[in-house]
């Protein structure tokens, strides 16, 4: 819910906000379990607190974000200040990630950008490299409607969502960026109300 997948919400904090960064975080460490910690990941969206990329345990880590952190420092981290909408792409060569994440980022990017987006994740990950993502499912606007009203999650980060999605839509939109189907995983947590994807880059 929110906006608060690997990052601390910006401003209009809720009070939910930390718990579901956790929440996040959590699984997007429990479905990259089986890629090498030795190599690179990307979280593309970090915000301004990347609880995700200060939490793993991968070797090189990397956070781009338009309001990212460029102060912040840790041994193999590095942050990027660049807007993720930049028709430019990625700042990355091809084949350079072992894994990249989105978590709580998608229902924040228009649905041209995001299908842009994920052809340059496609792009920068290397063969049997993984892309992991979370995002509020579609049935779920109104109630974060109602939660953001009581300050549960943030107003701000609710009234920027974009859009909001299904399993079968998310599928669709990696297929068309070059992701093999057969090598889509998917599920839900937070009792059903969020999804998560893991789509692995064919060899």
């Amino acid at each position: 819910m929110g906006r608060a997948g690997g990052r601390a919400v910006t401003r209009g904090h809720g009070l939910l906000e930390g718990f579901l960064a956790r929440q996040r975080t959590s699984r997007a460490e429990a479905l990259l379990a089986s890629t090498p910690l030795s190599g690179r990941v990307l979280d593309i969206g970090c915000g301004t607190h990347p609880l995700f990329l200060l939490q793993s345990r991968f070797a090189e880590r990397f956070g781009i974000d338009r309001v990212a952190p460029a102060e912040l420092s840790a041994p193999g981290l590095t942050i990027l200040r660049r807007d993720i909408a930049d028709p430019g792409g990625l700042p990355f060569e091809a084949d350079y990630f072992d894994a990249v994440t989105m978590l709580a980022v998608f229902e924040h990017i228009e649905t041209t950008t995001l299908a842009r987006l994920l052809r340059e994740v496609h792009r920068v990950l290397h063969a049997g490299g993984a892309y992991v993502m979370t995002t509020p499912a579609s049935w779920t606007e109104g109630i974060l409607s109602v939660m953001a009203r009581v300050g549960l999650v943030s107003r701000e980060e609710v009234g920027e969502h974009k859009g909001a999605y299904t399993h079968s839509e998310i599928t669709s939109m990696l297929r068309a960026a070059g992701f093999d189907p057969t090598r889509i995983r998917r599920g839900a947590f937070e009792a059903g109300m969020n999804l998560w994807v893991r789509a692995e880059k064919g060899r």
